[in-house]
């Protein structure tokens, strides 16, 4: 199905939009950020703002974005079945993995090559297998050997992939894993999962549920793990990390969902006007970040792209 291309307007960073089903807009309604140092002083990137809605869709959700402008993500149709889909160049595909009832798209790398979870009708709902799409879209089973689910959340250009591994529960089994051409390997840490890094794999991005039942995002560099919190959140999550190590991700406070992007010891936060929730999933390496939104009980997707 053809999409206008995606339009690119230049706004201030306090800007966001929002648009019909079945189309993609240029920006039209103020949204919120907020960046401050832990110095307490305050800058702010500019961006121009994109959302859209899958056809046909009951909520889409952007997950992912390589530095060509590719998305990936997923969305609900009216049965309440889940699709994975790749918007490109104004082109929306679906992906369905042959048998499957839902099907997801993760994450996208450099070249195309798409990483996801999908799961086999009659299968209890916490189990996800995991699969490659080529850029020719030819499909590859992924599995993390010895455990019956296995989530891939991003694929680097050398064809490595993160993402967490789990057996029949949600979280208590699942460990952040690493998946290369070399072997396989998960990080020490329970109830976590990988969900980015550098292209030497030097650092990675990801979060876990800590001792005191806390979800933190953490940072792994040269194998030390060191967790974070964004200032005043009682829950964060890294769900991506850029070539420069800027990680994206959501927070949890008082007032609710938020998405943020961390720079070092900056963290720019994101909140479109009037929704319940927003979430950052995904960054690339302009800067440009896609995500989720909820206005009126709906969810839609957002693509925020890096002016400065």
């Amino acid at each position: 199905m053809r999409f206008p291309t995606l339009g690119r307007i230049l706004v201030p960073a306090a800007l966001l939009v929002g648009c019909g089903a079945e189309r993609i807009d240029g920006p039209s309604t103020p949204a919120e950020t907020q960046s401050l140092r832990q110095d307490g002083s305050s800058s702010a990137p500019s961006y121009s703002y994109t959302t859209f809605d899958a056809p046909g869709a009951v909520s889409t959700v952007a997950q992912g974005v390589n530095a060509r402008g590719d998305i990936v993500g997923f969305y609900t149709d009216a049965a309440k079945l889940r699709h994975g889909f790749l918007l490109r160049d104004g082109d929306f595909t679906t992906i369905d993995y042959p048998g499957a009832v839902s099907t997801d798209a993760r994450g996208i790398g450099p070249s195309g090559d798409i990483v996801g979870g999908y799961r086999l009708r009659g299968e209890p709902l916490v189990n996800i297998h995991g699969y490659q799409r080529s850029p020719d879209g030819e499909l590859a089973r992924v599995d993390y050997p010895g455990h019956i689910s296995t989530i891939p959340q991003r694929i680097l250009p050398n064809g490595t992939i993160l993402g967490c591994r789990h057996d029949q529960d949600v979280s208590g089994s699942m460990y952040g894993v690493i998946m290369g051409r070399s072997g396989n390997e998960e990080i020490a840490e329970s109830m976590s999962m990988n969900n980015g890094g550098t292209p030497d794999g030097r650092r990675i991005a990801g979060l876990y549920t800590n001792m005191a039942g806390v979800t933190e995002g953490y940072v792994i560099e040269d194998g030390v793990f060191t967790p974070f919190l964004v200032p005043g959140s009682n829950l964060t999550a890294a769900w991506d990390m850029n070539p420069a190590s800027e990680i994206a991700g959501v927070y949890r406070d008082a007032t609710g969902f938020h998405g943020f992007v961390r720079d070092g010891d900056r963290y720019l936060t994101l909140n479109v006007p009037g929704a319940t929730d927003t979430r950052a999933f995904g960054i690339n390496a302009r800067g440009d970040v896609v995500g989720s939104y909820v206005v009126a009980g709906r969810t839609r997707a957002f693509l925020a792209r890096r002016e400065r």
